[in-house]
């Protein structure tokens, strides 16, 4: 198809041609769910949809994707829904990173990164919160020094999800030590697999070893890497945690695949868990499954309000964390509420057992409310950048961050 024929294909066109090459190229959506994301098999599958010409639908043509409308996108998830997607792509590789390198990157570094990264040859990571930073992303103390045409990097960061399956990161840096602290930021490009880059993987609650934490070793950043401006990051970190908070409360239009589908056609965790353990007739159950149905249903709508919201200016950027709150505060009672339907099955089960995955999603639910900026951030964020209260007190505003009292970073044990 010619690149006019595709301007002109309406969402409905777009959708039938779409479940045409679906059914003929993508394999089935597989049976169970599994919380360690396969990254190298997503890279597969993404090369795929690309090859087949479904990748990349609202990322503008010349930097290698369709320059369709979220219309598209919209109709693309529809048809999706019963094939295997590459759903680890979308967070943070494309909904949070591919974003953000859309609006601060040069055209120059567009050109260069994103091609490649919706062709499913590299995937990305987030490198933003650090040991001894908490919530506080801009008290970071991962250290950038400017040595003739590079940066060097040293320091450490954490919960850094997929971190030992990336091939590029974004990194949040300080560099420069005599400003307050949201001045002296600078945000490079960091390519993973080189000399001074340590990743090692954590067990966390539920056995998974997805997050990671990171250690540099005077590691080499060129100049050309900067995202923005050097010592002028925060700009660029305010819209990454935007598009962050999009992506975490389903409103980006840069993610495909299930995740991303109305709630009309989405199939649901409860409903499944419902029907494959026999319970389907109880009442009780059926309460709970019409309740993930209600929050369900009540996401995609904010979710479409919000977005269009934010789209069209009637929203700042910040209104995200609606969407971020909302994810949160339901991902967490789905937990609760598939614990109450599986039952014992989900303390002790036999191979096969649908209730098998429900025991370690409750235990590792509270991570829901943490990854993607905490709860407790988005409502600091709702109620002084929407409602318009007043800020908390900050006794470092204003500091040069070399006069402020901060924990020391951590060094990493060598063997």
């Amino acid at each position: 198809m010619t690149d006019t024929e595709t301007q002109i294909e309406s969402p409905e066109e777009f959708r039938l041609r779409a479940r045409a090459w679906l059914a003929d190229n993508m394999p089935p959506r597989p049976e169970g769910r599994s919380y360690e994301r396969n990254f190298e098999r997503c890279r597969e599958l993404q090369a795929m949809l690309h090859e087949g010409g479904f990748a990349g639908v609202c990322f503008p043509r010349e930097y290698g994707g369709l320059g369709l409308t979220p219309e598209h996108q919209r109709a693309l998830d529809l048809e999706t829904l019963s094939y295997e997607m590459p759903l680890a792509l979308n967070v943070p590789t494309f909904g949070i990173i591919g974003a953000t390198l859309l609006e601060f990157c040069t055209h120059e570094q567009k050109l260069r990164f994103l091609p490649p990264m919706l062709r499913g040859e590299h995937v990305w990571v987030q490198f933003l919160s650090e040991p001894t930073s908490g919530s506080d992303l801009a008290s970071l103390t991962t250290r950038a020094t400017l040595d003739g045409d590079a940066f060097v990097i040293n320091g450490s960061k954490i919960w850094s999800s997929g971190a030992h399956a990336a091939d590029y990161g974004v990194l949040v840096a300080r560099s420069n030590w005599d400003v307050p602290k949201h001045d002296g930021i600078t945000v490079l490009i960091m390519k993973i697999d080189q000399p001074g880059v340590t990743v090692e993987q954590i067990v966390d609650t539920g056995g998974g070893t997805e997050f990671c934490q990171e250690f540099f070793d005077d590691v080499r950043v060129p100049l050309d890497h900067v995202i923005g401006k050097v010592d002028a990051g925060w700009t660029v970190v305010r819209g990454l945690l935007a598009h962050e908070r999009n992506s975490m409360g389903d409103a980006s239009i840069y993610v495909s695949g299930l995740h991303n589908a109305p709630t009309e056609r989405a199939r649901s965790d409860i409903m499944e868990l419902a029907l494959a353990s026999g319970k389907a007739d109880d009442p009780e159950v059926r309460q709970l499954v019409g309740e993930d149905y209600a929050l369900r249903f009540a996401q995609d709508e904010a979710a479409r309000r919000v977005g269009a919201g934010m789209a069209t200016g009637h929203f700042p950027p910040t209104a995200g964390a609606m969407l971020r709150l909302m994810g949160a505060r339901s991902g967490v009672r789905r937990a609760d509420m598939a614990l109450e339907i599986a039952g014992s099955a989900a303390v002790a089960w036999h191979d096969g057992d649908p209730a098998a995955p429900v025991g370690v999603r409750f235990v590792g639910r509270q991570s829901i409310e943490i990854g993607g900026g905490t709860t407790e951030m988005q409502r600091n964020l709702i109620s002084e950048r929407l409602l318009m209260m007043p800020r908390e007190p900050a006794a470092d505003r204003g500091v040069p961050f070399n006069e402020v009292r901060h924990n020391a970073a951590p060094t990493r044990e060598k063997s």
